[in-house]
């Protein structure tokens, strides 16, 4: 599914995103696929994807482990 209509991105490239390079906000997601936030009404969705992401990989949303970004 298509959830960024601007830079035509899709619920699996944003998961994928999530999974191989852990960012930490919308805005480092949308650099990991090479673009930037056009119009922003995406942003919530694409967090929410994020969020649902942490907790399938066994972290609690809002997760600060090493393994997310976070420093020690």
């Amino acid at each position: 599914m298509i959830v960024c209509s601007c830079n035509v991105l899709s619920d699996h490239e944003v998961r994928s995103a999530v999974r191989s390079a852990a960012p930490r906000t919308t805005g480092q997601v949308y650099g990991c696929l090479g673009c930037s936030a056009q119009c922003g009404r995406c942003a919530r969705t694409i967090r929410k994807i994020m969020d649902e992401a942490m907790v399938v990989a066994g972290c609690p949303a809002g997760c600060a482990c090493a393994a997310h970004g976070a420093k020690s």
